[in-house]
């Protein structure tokens, strides 16, 4: 068995009071392992770090990483018209993902706000997973089948997965599940049983580098699990982080809840991609985003790069201005080591959401001068999560 660190846990009182708050069937690990700070995410808690987090970034960068996602709940939607009503709840034509496949995908509300944007499964021909960013999907699910007159089943399994994130994720993955892991393409997955744990193996992550997520299908074997990973890991130096920020933001991925809200429509988020108006089925929000569509967004999330000293991954949003005044926010910004400059993403019109424009910044250390960028920053074709 993999030594942990000796590390001081955290007190986690700190943060909660009572049981209402879940625990992962990792979270033992996690403290054993010496996390030294959580957040709270769909209910549970998500281990946020347990280094500085520019040492998991480069580690991240060069070696492999593991971490305990289980915060990405599951919404599990089965029965006969299940199909139809996954199609109903997203503008992404379903048609064409096979089983034993995944897509990106989009939840969207009647006025086409962005509700989620999960990655969804489809594990049989009416038998889907929403591995679901922070907001209560399964209530909207719930509430859209009371009225859609289908035969579904929804509910939230006992299904909590682990992302092996980084270069040498792919030998690690191949110590446990043989070498069909070194050629199954992007956002394809395969089930497996690991000597009696029952598991779903994914080609994805949140990292923007080489990865796998491991989805645990049985929440009492969650410690073995964890350990033959790290077990099968050790000689490729692995380490528990938390999911790295800086690298989320270099790789152009998005943060529900930051930078898109129910308050935004995937046009002015820049996931026109996952909008297929022409779908042949019905979805919910299709008059409104084609409506969206056709008269054009008022403002854009854009790149920004801030000249500053190095900044800290925002807190809050912070204001973005031009000379008139404030006009928008910055939604997501940090130092970048390799790139070595501060960058981020902000809502702001349409009219200063072209490259190059000017634009001030209130950050902590002060005021800051910031133009508009490209993004991705990193990888724009994402050739390297696709290797």
């Amino acid at each position: 068995m993999t030594q942990p660190v000796t590390a001081r846990p955290f007190d986690m009182r700190l943060i909660q009071r009572g049981a209402r708050l879940r625990r992962s069937p990792y979270f033992e690990a996690t403290r054993r392992y010496g996390c030294r700070a959580y957040t709270v995410y769909n209910h549970m808690f998500l281990p946020s770090y347990y280094d500085d987090p520019v040492s998991e970034y480069w580690h991240l960068l060069e070696h492999v990483t593991l971490w305990d996602v289980s915060v990405e709940r599951q919404v599990e939607i089965t029965g006969p018209d299940a199909f139809r009503f996954t199609s109903l709840l997203t503008p992404r034509d379903l048609s064409r993902c096979r089983v034993g496949q995944g897509r990106y995908v989009l939840i969207t509300a009647a006025d086409g706000g962005i509700i989620n944007d999960p990655v969804l499964m489809r594990l049989g021909e009416n038998h889907f997973w929403l591995a679901v960013a922070d907001s209560d999907v399964l209530l909207w699910a719930k509430g859209v089948a009371l009225h859609a007159g289908m035969r579904v089943q929804i509910g939230e399994p006992d299904v909590s997965p682990l992302q092996v994130q980084g270069p040498k994720s792919k030998p690690v993955m191949q110590a446990l599940f043989g070498d069909r892991v070194l050629d199954m393409p992007y956002y394809n997955f395969f089930e497996a049983n690991l000597d009696g744990i029952p598991v779903v193996v994914t080609r994805t992550g949140w990292s923007g580098e080489v990865g796998y997520e491991v989805y645990l299908r049985d929440g009492s074997r969650g410690l073995e699990l964890w350990e033959r990973i790290m077990a099968a890991g050790a000689p490729y130096d692995i380490r528990p982080t938390g999911p790295s920020d800086i690298r989320r933001i270099e790789a152009g991925l998005l943060n529900y809840g930051a930078d898109m809200t129910l308050e935004n429509n995937p046009f002015e988020v820049g996931l026109d991609r996952l909008v297929e108006l022409d779908k042949d089925v019905e979805f919910v929000g299709r008059d409104a985003l084609k409506r969206i569509k056709g008269d054009g967004v008022k403002r854009k999330l854009v790149g920004v790069e801030i000249q500053a000293e190095p900044l800290d991954l925002n807190e809050t949003v912070w204001p973005v201005r031009n000379a008139g005044g404030r006009i928008g926010a910055v939604t997501s910004a940090v130092y970048s080591p390799r790139l070595k400059r501060n960058i981020g993403y902000a809502m702001v019109p349409v009219d200063d959401a072209r490259l190059g424009t000017a634009l001030w910044v209130d950050a902590p250390l002060g005021r800051a001068k910031a133009s508009v960028v490209a993004m991705p920053f990193v990888d724009p074709k994402k050739e390297i999560p696709k290797s």
